[in-house]
């Protein structure tokens, strides 16, 4: 999905994921859904807030067994500076998008894409008992500034 530079649009991206998240047969009340419109909300508001350009928003579903999956969202945009995480004081209204990602997602992090760059977060579903672990699909690389501690790090 494209996105314009513009916080109208995170509203329209939201609603464009519980969409995609439907047509995978993620319910909109089941707590994985919840999560990862959440994850998307806040990675495509640092997108247009932050850099003031247009973005792609991914969403790409079953990188392993069907139910056993992991959900991957990447949000790009064709600027080149790197995100900058902030630790925010307990008054701030803001600057918490990346430590809600780092606290929701089960691993997370941004790389260079063309002239600009991805920031993609990961959300394992619900293991079935007596299940195979998938795999991944996609190899992850994460590559993070100095100073950030990401919350998971993938084999």
């Amino acid at each position: 999905m494209e996105v314009g530079p513009d916080p109208a649009e995170v509203g329209r991206a939201r609603r464009w994921a519980r969409s995609r998240l439907a047509g995978s047969g993620i319910g909109d009340d089941e707590p994985l859904a919840e999560i990862l419109v959440l994850l998307i909300s806040e990675l495509v508001t640092n997108a247009v807030v932050h850099t003031g350009c247009p973005a792609v928003l991914r969403m790409l579903f079953g990188l392993g067994a069907a139910e056993a999956g992991t959900v991957r969202v990447e949000v790009a945009d064709s600027c080149s500076r790197p995100p900058q995480p902030r630790r925010s004081a307990g008054d701030d209204t803001g600057g918490r998008g990346l430590e809600l990602v780092d606290g929701l997602a089960d691993r997370w992090g941004w790389k260079r894409e063309g002239a600009g760059k991805s920031i993609w977060c990961e959300v394992d579903r619900c293991v079935v008992p007596g299940a195979a672990v998938p795999s991944p699909a996609l190899p992850v690389v994460q590559v993070l500034p100095s100073g950030l501690t990401p919350g998971a790090y993938p084999a």
